[in-house]
């Protein structure tokens, strides 16, 4: 094999492992203490469903949380916590925002069924 040949191999895989890399996939679970009701893991699963580089979301109502699946070159996990929070429930340990949660239904608010 040439110089030339080796050369254009290798770019080849330094390009596709570098591509590899940057579309890596994680899944996280994530407590979902203030979810109420079906409405509730409904909205958490259609809103985060539309970040940029959330791949997957599945909401377990019984057990009160989420298997959250994303690209992580595009979101982390602290970002898709935030967001649950700004819809108005906790995340792990990212607490509510208090105005979302107040304008939640109140099927949706703890303690109010």
């Amino acid at each position: 094999m040439g110089v030339l040949m080796k050369k254009i191999v290798l770019l080849s895989i330094i390009l596709f492992v570098g591509f590899a890399c940057s579309s890596a996939v994680a899944k996280s679970e994530i407590k979902l203490e203030t979810m109420a009701c079906e409405m509730c893991a409904t909205t958490i699963e259609d809103e985060i469903s539309k970040l940029k580089g959330v791949v997957k979301v599945e909401i377990d109502e019984e057990n009160k949380t989420g298997i959250f699946s994303y690209r992580t070159s595009v979101i982390d996990l602290a970002t898709i916590e935030q967001a649950i929070a700004k819809l108005g429930y906790s995340a792990n340990d990212t607490e509510a925002d208090p105005a979302a949660y107040e304008a939640l239904e109140s099927c949706c608010q703890i303690g109010s069924k």
